[in-house]
């Protein structure tokens, strides 16, 4: 029906042709790639308007936001993780859950926050866009911010700030498509296989290889015809050697870490890990019960076992210790 249909964004053309494109752009060629879909979104958005800083931000746990994505000046602008207090920026989007403008409040609540960027400079003009997911209960959850700020004032008109909500709520949809998918892949029954959950493990096998592959490129570049006899050489022979102590820390790193979580662990059962995993989560018997479709009883059974295997008194500590284990 007419109804129906949302209404146009009101951008101008110009502004609309970009967008149409980007669109397309982004879901043919960014998904899984996020340091790809962030950096081709601030292109984009400074076809728009003047972004001098853009930053791509996400909530983690209680009260740290995680920045995994920053460009400032022209130049790429280290990952952070900043603790938020109730007076700037990240708690003005959590109470009120609409776009930041740095004209509501002439920068307030934006300058009351931790600076990013330029630290030598102030931003004359800002818009911080809220990226929420799908909840459960109904009322979506936010998690994540883009940001853009100029350091000329009255940078963003309404034309676009439109075009960075929009921006906005594709990289939202991309985010949520693959959670989504990710959510339909645990559903699958695990077999033989573990829990397939991020570890740490994982983390560090990820920094492994993508260290192997910079002093890959250093060697290669060693190969380059007069560059052994340059002033470059030196430069890349440090990086080489760096790469390859780092990789060396890395695997001393990881034998240093705690051990029991992952050994009490395995001495449990297939079943029992599985009921393990879930209480970690929070789930209550009655809960347990139904998420895994066995009986009450069975369940009973399950956590004395645990119990029992782990030496512990409650099943609060049984979660925490496996918690532990899955942050590995």
């Amino acid at each position: 029906m007419e109804a129906d249909r949302p209404a146009p964004l009101r951008v101008d053309a110009e502004t609309a042709i970009i967008l149409r494109e980007a669109y397309h752009k982004i879901e043919s060629l960014y998904r899984g790639d996020h340091y790809g879909l962030y950096d081709y979104v601030r292109a984009v958005a400074g076809k728009i308007a003047t972004v001098d800083s853009f930053y791509v931000g996400f909530l983690h746990g209680t009260n740290r936001v995680r920045y995994p994505y920053g460009y400032d000046s022209g130049r790429y602008d280290d990952p952070a993780t900043h603790i938020f207090g109730p007076n700037g920026q990240t708690a003005w989007l959590l109470k009120q859950r609409q776009t930041y403008r740095f004209a509501y409040d002439n920068g307030a609540v934006l300058h009351a926050g931790i600076p990013t960027g330029d630290l030598s400079r102030e931003s004359e003009d800002a818009v911080t866009v809220p990226i929420f997911r799908p909840a459960k209960d109904g009322r979506d959850q936010l998690f994540g911010m883009l940001s853009m700020h100029s350091y000329t004032p009255n940078s963003y008109d309404d034309n676009a700030v439109r075009a960075f909500e929009w921006l906005c709520a594709v990289v939202e949809r991309v985010l949520t498509r693959e959670d989504e998918d990710k959510d339909a892949l645990r559903r699958l029954p695990a077999g033989d296989e573990s829990p397939n959950l991020l570890t740490s493990d994982h983390v560090m096998e990820y920094i492994g290889h993508r260290v192997a592959a910079l002093r890959e490129i250093a060697i290669e570049a060693m190969d380059e015809p007069d560059v052994a006899d340059s002033p470059v050489a030196g430069h890349l022979r440090r990086l080489i050697r760096a790469t390859e102590e780092m990789q060396s820390e890395l695997m001393e790193m990881m034998l240093a870490t705690d051990q029991a979580p992952e050994l009490r662990f395995a001495t449990l059962t297939k079943a029992q890990q599985g009921v393990a995993v879930l209480l970690a989560d929070g789930l209550d018997n009655d809960q347990l019960a139904a998420e895994l479709g066995i009986s009450l009883n069975t369940v009973k059974t399950h956590l004395s076992a645990i119990l029992r295997k782990y030496g512990m008194a409650n099943r609060a500590q049984v979660a925490d210790d496996v918690r532990k284990y899955l942050a590995r």
